[in-house]
């Protein structure tokens, strides 16, 4: 409930979010200016934020996105069903437009980059608690962002995995770009052998974590829960490697390229709707992060023909099969 000062300007309880300490220091220093507003809590990770948030119910949250233990979007998804009034304003270091439509979609009022917070926080804050949207200047959306590339190969034999695989990451290093590879033990080795005698040095890239190996199986196994891919451990799990991968690259806004094939794995097994779960998280992925992904699926006679093929097919914007 709001508080009132001289009985005509409302206080409004403030939750700050953010676990680097100077920059947390800014942010209330930053709201000192603004006597309406009313610190009420910090927190500085995610699991924190969460309970800070359903305990407080704060009038407004400022929250960053790459929090420990629990990343900003979901904290905003779990607040905002305890705490439907609390408005959200994401305070990140991410400049693409891809994650500032996404935490407009859930529901935050404003997004501004720390790099602009300096001069944009306090007219930020201005108009979220009048109930407008803020975004930081020279954000460009949809219109001009790069176009989503989630694509699927199916593979009747081991040589067309690994020639599909092998042309894919070729022209991810070749381009500047950092690779994620998520496959098998037994194909990382293969791989390695066919990119080296595609004349790639992928000691280096791998040195320069330009190329970055990771067993399909172990980690299918840390992104599950009850024998389901799980939204947040995928998240936790892909966003940690593409910061790697993106540190890798040095440019302003990288583009990390995924490859791999867990979602193969759990097709093999007969799980076909985990796969396509799987399926879905990597497709709302690539809404968020600037990433293109290939997947790779085993291919068995007659599979062609059932309804899960098309399934699959559905949520990739192209399709091989050979």
């Amino acid at each position: 409930m709001e508080k009132w000062i001289h009985a005509f300007v409302p206080v409004h309880k403030v939750l700050i979010v953010e676990d680097f300490e100077p920059f947390r220091r800014f942010i209330f220093t930053e709201l000192q200016q603004r006597p309406e507003c009313h610190v009420v809590g910090q927190a500085f990770d995610g699991v924190e934020a969460v309970e800070r948030g359903q305990e407080l119910k704060p009038d407004l949250i400022l929250l960053d996105i790459g929090l420990p233990l629990l990343n900003g979007m979901e904290v905003a998804r779990r607040i905002q069903k305890a705490s439907p009034s609390s408005k959200i304003i994401f305070l990140t270091q991410e400049s693409s437009p891809q994650i500032a439509e996404e935490a407009l979609r859930l529901g935050a009022l404003g997004y501004v980059v720390k790099s602009q917070a300096g001069r944009e926080l306090i007219a930020a804050v201005d108009a979220v608690l009048r109930g407008q949207k803020f975004v930081s200047g020279g954000l460009e959306f949809a219109e001009n962002a790069p176009a989503q590339c989630h694509e699927v190969q199916f593979y009747s034999d081991e040589a067309v995995f690994l020639r599909s695989f092998t042309r894919f990451i070729a022209a991810v290093l070749r381009a500047g770009s950092a690779v994620i590879v998520v496959v098998t033990k037994s194909h990382q080795d293969s791989l390695r052998q066919s990119l080296k005698a595609e004349g790639l040095d992928i000691d280096r890239a791998i040195e320069r974590g330009a190329y970055i190996a990771v067993d399909a199986d172990e980690t299918l196994s840390t992104i599950s829960v009850d024998g389901l891919p799980d939204r947040l451990r995928f998240f936790e799990d892909s966003t940690g490697l593409i910061e790697r991968a993106s540190n890798a690259v040095g440019t302003v806004r990288p583009r990390v390229a995924f490859c791999g094939e867990r979602v193969g794995l759990l097709w093999a097994e007969g799980k076909t709707d985990a796969a396509i779960l799987l399926e879905k998280f990597c497709n709302e992925l690539s809404r968020v992060r600037e990433v293109d992904i290939l997947c790779a699926y085993p291919l068995l006679p007659g599979q062609k023909e059932q309804p899960a093929f098309e399934s699959i097919c559905a949520e990739h914007t192209a399709v091989s099969s050979w």
